[in-house]
C-alpha cells in the first residue's frame, strides 16, 4: 500500500491501527541498532534510513537528489516488508541471515534480493533484525556502494 506520508510518525498513524504497535517496535529496533549517521526519514513512500548529503552529497545515482538508501521498512497489504541493501550487495550478510532465520521463526523465510516479507506480524524477528543493523557502518555501505553497485 501506499502513504503520503511527511514523517515516520505519519506513515504509523495511517496504516491500519492493527499494525502500530508493530511498526513502532520495528522502527525503535532499528533506531536502537543501526550505527551512528544514517539518518531516519521517508523515503520512496516507505520509512528509510539512509546516508544523508551532508555525509555522501552524490546521493543516490539514479536520483542524486535523493540521498543514498540503505535500509527501510513498509505496511502493504499482506505483509511487512523490510529492505536491506547489505542483504543485496555483501554475500556474506545475505547467507548469516539466510542462516540465522531459523533460529529465530519456524516459518520458512520469504525473501527477495534485499526484501524480507513478514506476514505473521507477532513471527517478525526483531532480535534477529536489531543485529542485522549493526553489519554495516556508514563508511562500510559507502565503500560497498562505490565499488560494487554505482559502476553497473
Amino acid at each position: 500500500m501506499q502513504y503520503k506520508a511527511t514523517s515516520p510518525e505519519d506513515y504509523i498513524n495511517q496504516v491500519p491501527e492493527e499494525r502500530h504497535e508493530t511498526l513502532k517496535k520495528l522502527r525503535k529496533t532499528i533506531k536502537d541498532n543501526l550505527p551512528k549517521d544514517f539518518e531516519e526519514g521517508i523515503q520512496y513512500g516507505m520509512i528509510g534510513y539512509y546516508v544523508p548529503h551532508s555525509i555522501y552529497p552524490d546521493g543516490y545515482h539514479c536520483k542524486p537528489e535523493e540521498p543514498l538508501p540503505f535500509m527501510s521498512f513498509a505496511s502493504q497489504k499482506n505483509s511487512v516488508n523490510l529492505y536491506h541493501s547489505g542483504i543485496y550487495a555483501v554475500p556474506e550478510i545475505h547467507d548469516w541471515f539466510v542462516n540465522e532465520y531459523p533460529k529465530y521463526c519456524k516459518r520458512k523465510l520469504d525473501m527477495g534480493k534485499s526484501c524480507i516479507r513478514f506476514k505473521k506480524l507477532e513471527e517478525i524477528p526483531f532480535d534477529l533484525i536489531g543485529e542485522l543493523c549493526t553489519k554495516l557502518s556508514v563508511k562500510d555501505w559507502i565503500n560497498i556502494y562505490e565499488t560494487n553497485i554505482k559502476k553497473k
